[in-house]
């Protein structure tokens, strides 16, 4: 298994460097259980990107502190900033096509748009 379980104390490491492709889940989740075979395999696919998974139900702090009300919800960090958030089970090439963006994305672009539109 090439996924990690993330927890609040687990949680700002892990997204700190590289990429980060992270599913909030929860057990009775019927769409969840549809998207984990899916996320799994692009885990083994790409094991230069870490793939973690948040169960909302033991860790409600963490799901509440990144306002999650729909799941599954898939976040994405590259090096510390998150990047992308939908709540929705996605297919195998949504999910292909999602981590080919995020690797492209030119990071000194995010964080000068970042600085030029900060957040109140």
């Amino acid at each position: 298994m090439a996924t990690v379980n993330l927890t609040a104390q687990t949680f700002a490491q892990t997204v700190e460097d590289g990429i980060t492709f992270v599913d909030f889940w929860a057990a009775w989740c019927g769409p969840c259980r549809s998207f984990a075979p899916v996320f799994e395999k692009a885990s083994d696919d790409h094991p230069d990107i870490t793939f973690g998974k948040v169960d909302t139900e033991s860790e409600q702090q963490l799901a509440a502190d990144f306002r999650i009300t729909s799941i599954p919800t898939l976040m994405v960090f590259r090096d510390g900033i998150r990047v992308f958030s939908q709540p929705g089970a996605l297919r195998g090439p949504q999910l292909e096509q999602l981590i080919q963006g995020a690797r492209d994305l030119d990071m000194d672009d995010v964080r000068r748009q970042l600085a030029d539109n900060p957040t109140p």
